[in-house]
């Protein structure tokens, strides 16, 4: 076996989320990074957490030593940190270090005003930061007024009131205003250059921004984003002028208020991209580090082109065994950042797991979920998170500690090497895949996707834009970044961009566009049924791999590395799984079990039997591929 696959390099760690959450020690701080490595963690987020005294304040000198002890901690020991850009989350406040800065920066709001009631004037004179935007006579005679105006909207806070469980909830800033902003990145970002820039890219490899909103942690209902002179640039993304259709934002009798709602969505989301992702991107870019982390959605996928590290996250237990598996937004998460990466020509996507999955998260779920998140393409992994402490209240903060304070503690290293090696095969190796589901750039869809999933029919999302921006479209199929996807699928989207059309005009002229149950698309007919879903797509492109009786519990990816084919074959189900697989390449095939490292010689026919929580890899060498059609 693999010198390399067997012991990776260290930056294929997993990198935990490292909660300071109490009183800080500089030998304990040295204590616990030695810990990490005996157990075979190698990089770690340092992630200033609730519990934290007042006396360590956020970005102050005190908290910036500790962080510089970390630092050079991991240096002498080759290991490698990430920071974190905020005092808790969500990112761009800087713990209301920017609304302290300046009252003008906190978040704002679009909000509506029954001018019939006179006990709310939005026009007092105590309120000078509140701005007529327009005001209108709805159909039954009401009278209601569109301001914007700031909101009660708040992020977590470092400190508890007391000794908690309460903690303090500092302004959210508006992150749609450039100037707030800039502000953070000067007390944030500037601030972590001038006190560990000679650190920078080397061992600290990026900063992690965490689910930045625009209404923070908001603490009112019935209010939209919007920040001042918001209408300008929402008019300018448009083409049209939206003012007339504000009233859609909160009444939905209003003509084609679904629409305008997902409108007004759209420029908010290219608002973002201007004055918060972007300008973070381009900082890191120039400091020669990487920005990572995730947007505020699972499906989120148009913002992950402003991260180095493309990234989501797993909390709450959004995703287990069963329905969630395959169905709703989170589900697409995996697929999400790894897609992103490939076409974007990301080297790694990530992904912040286990979080607040609770006290009751078990070994064999978390085996679970990093086997979902590999078997996606994932291949850098965020577990949260390991505490510092849990002394007190702590213990109890977005729980559990999958580390230090663990029951499997001491068994760790099988699994962090485990997890290093995934990583490593699912970094620098060409996906096989031919299918692309289209997307916008939020909302994926996963009807079409757990078809696919569950007939092991692989495929990747791609974001509608690429088609216009950096995709060759042909009547073979659509190429980019190394891939040729010869069956595009449309699945739930209600329009198509103007500049996306001549693209999948090209590819429904070849037969190549296959919608699910419904399209836009007046010269594309849908396809109703699983069995006709399946029988066009395999008529453009022979399965890859075949399970033969079924076997939809049955997750696969096929990459190719150092000259070898790899299947990574997940259970994803509760049940034991047996099945014969027929594949596209043949060879000497030989079956590897990553945790244990064992590897045996693989016999005709290719019997599979895995248990629930198992993931094997079937590897292919001195191989012949079949051939296929273009």
């Amino acid at each position: 076996m693999m010198n390399e696959f067997v012991n990776p390099r260290r930056e294929f760690s997993l990198a935990p989320f490292w909660f300071w959450n109490d009183a800080l020690d500089e030998a304990e701080i040295v204590r616990q990074i030695a810990d990490f490595e005996v157990h075979g963690v190698y990089g770690f987020v340092i992630h200033p957490r609730v519990g934290l005294p007042r006396d360590i304040a956020w970005m102050s000198d005190r908290m910036l030593h500790f962080m510089r002890v970390a630092v050079e901690e991991a240096q002498r020991r080759a290991m490698f940190v990430i920071l974190y850009d905020e005092g808790m989350y969500p990112s761009g406040s800087s713990s209301g270090q920017v609304v302290a800065t300046n009252p003008a920066y906190q978040c704002r709001c679009l909000a509506k005003i029954d001018l019939d009631d006179t006990s709310k004037n939005p026009f007092h004179p105590l309120n000078p930061l509140t701005n007529l935007v327009a005001t209108f006579e709805r159909p039954d005679g009401q009278r209601i007024a569109i301001v914007d105006r700031p909101v009660d909207a708040v992020i977590r806070g470092l400190h508890y009131i007391g000794e908690g469980p309460d903690e303090d909830t500092p302004p959210a800033a508006d992150i749609l205003n450039p100037d707030a902003t800039a502000t953070f990145i000067r007390l944030v970002y500037d601030r972590y250059a001038e006190a560990l820039g000679d650190h920078f890219g080397t061992t600290i490899r990026a900063i992690f921004t965490d689910e930045p909103g625009l209404l923070g942690r908001p603490r009112e209902r019935n209010v939209w984003p919007g920040t001042t002179g918001i209408l300008e640039h929402v008019n300018a993304v448009l083409g049209y002028d939206f003012t007339p259709h504000l009233p859609a934002l909160w009444y939905a009798d209003e003509p084609d208020a679904a629409r305008y709602r997902e409108d007004y969505k759209r420029a908010l989301a290219h608002r973002l991209e201007a004055t918060y992702y972007r300008p973070l991107y381009e900082w890191c870019e120039a400091h020669g580090i990487a920005l990572t982390g995730h947007p505020g959605r699972g499906d989120d996928i148009g913002y992950l082109r402003y991260f180095h590290i493309p990234g989501q996250d797993i909390v709450w237990r959004w995703v287990l065994p069963g329905p969630t598996a395959l169905e709703g937004p989170e589900s697409t998460q995996g697929k999400c950042s790894s897609s992103a990466a490939l076409h974007l020509g990301r080297w790694r996507n990530s992904n912040e797991c286990f979080g607040a999955y609770g006290h009751g998260f078990t070994w064999e779920e978390m085996k679970w979920l990093v086997d979902w998140c590999f078997v996606r393409g994932v291949n850098l992994l965020y577990p949260h998170a390991f505490f510092y402490s849990i002394r007190g209240p702590r213990k109890d903060e977005r729980p559990p500690d999958v580390g230090p304070h663990s029951p499997w503690w001491d068994d760790y290293k099988p699994f962090a090497d485990y997890a290093r090696r995934m990583s490593w095969l699912n970094t620098d190796s060409e996906h096989v895949c031919h299918i692309a589901i289209l997307t916008e750039s939020s909302n994926l869809p996963w009807a079409a996707a757990k078809i696919c999933f569950q007939h092991q029919r692989d495929f990747n999302y791609l974001e509608l834009r690429h088609l216009w921006e950096n995709a060759e479209v042909m009547p073979e199929g659509i190429f980019i970044a190394g891939m040729h996807y010869k069956a595009a699928i449309l699945d739930g989207l209600t329009a198509i961009p103007a500049a996306a059309e001549p693209a999948l005009q090209t590819l429904a002229d070849a037969g190549r566009l296959i919608a699910w149950q419904s399209t836009p698309l007046p010269s594309v007919q849908s396809v109703q049924s699983v069995e006709d879903f399946l029988t066009t797509i395999d008529h453009l492109i022979p399965p890859d791999l075949a399970a033969t009786p079924p076997a939809p519990d049955l997750r696969y990816r096929h990459v190719v590395k150092e000259g070898a084919h790899y299947y990574i074959l997940v259970n994803e189900g509760l049940t034991p799984l047996s099945t014969t697989l027929t594949i596209s390449v043949n060879g000497r095939a030989t079956w590897i079990d990553p945790l244990a490292m064992t590897e045996t010689t693989a016999s005709e026919p290719l019997d599979l039997t895995l248990e629930p929580y198992t993931l094997r890899i079937l590897r292919i060498t001195n191989y012949q591929l079949p051939i296929t059609n273009p």
